[in-house]
């Protein structure tokens, strides 16, 4: 059996685009667009940092991809760039991590967060959801993003176990294979049915967090 099931925090437990959702008709036409573009770039940035040895963090990083995102569609009015900053440090969780994560507890099981987020971040958008973990981690601690093995390692020093003790569930493809090249029992979730991509597979593909509670 598992001895923890960790967790990617953006998109996968939090919906990115719950900010842009709270203010979409304020947003315009190029809403959805907008806020695809914020969360494109939000993840570039941490990638370009990482293969030149630097490191901003990941609220930083989330200004200049937002700023990026505003010159990108004129359309959008920067007069909602505090609201929707605002709306990001608090994004609505799914209702299926809801459930999952609560289930998860009732059998026993350990859980916790991976992620990118800054202590801040994380701190508020899990006391917004109200959830539950054993351990919230984040990157900013070692000043790396991932896919990098140092990130994934943080998990196995903080439950002192091996990676094959580890079911680490991402929708993000990216982050599914760097888990996986370091060892953890991966799970996909899969929520815009993309087409597979990367190596190696995931241990599981689901289509929502629904289904996690049978892996083991």
């Amino acid at each position: 059996m598992p001895r923890a099931f960790v967790f990617d925090a953006y998109g996968t437990l939090f919906d990115v685009h719950a900010a842009i959702g709270k203010h979409r008709a304020a947003a315009g036409p190029d809403g959805d667009r907008f806020s695809e573009i914020w969360r494109t770039k939000q993840l570039e940035y941490t990638w370009t940092l990482t293969l030149t040895g630097r490191y901003l963090d990941f609220w930083t990083l989330t200004e200049r991809a937002l700023d990026f995102a505003f010159a990108r569609f004129p359309s959008v009015d920067t007069a909602l760039r505090p609201k929707l900053l605002a709306a990001y440090r608090e994004l609505d969780a799914f209702p299926d991590a809801r459930a999952v994560l609560r289930d998860l507890k009732v059998r026993g099981e350990t859980t916790a967060i991976l992620s990118n987020g800054t202590p801040e971040m994380l701190g508020a958008a899990v006391a917004a959801a109200r959830i539950e973990l054993d351990a919230v981690l984040s990157v900013d601690a070692i000043r790396i993003y991932k896919p990098r093995p140092e990130v994934y390692a943080l998990v196995t020093e903080r439950f002192q176990s091996s990676p094959a003790d580890i079911v680490f569930v991402s929708s993000n493809r990216w982050d599914v294979m760097g888990a996986a090249n370091f060892g953890f029992r991966t799970v996909w979730i899969n929520r815009a049915r993309n087409p597979e991509e990367y190596g190696p597979a995931p241990d599981a593909v689901l289509a929502d967090l629904g289904g996690l509670t049978s892996f083991a």
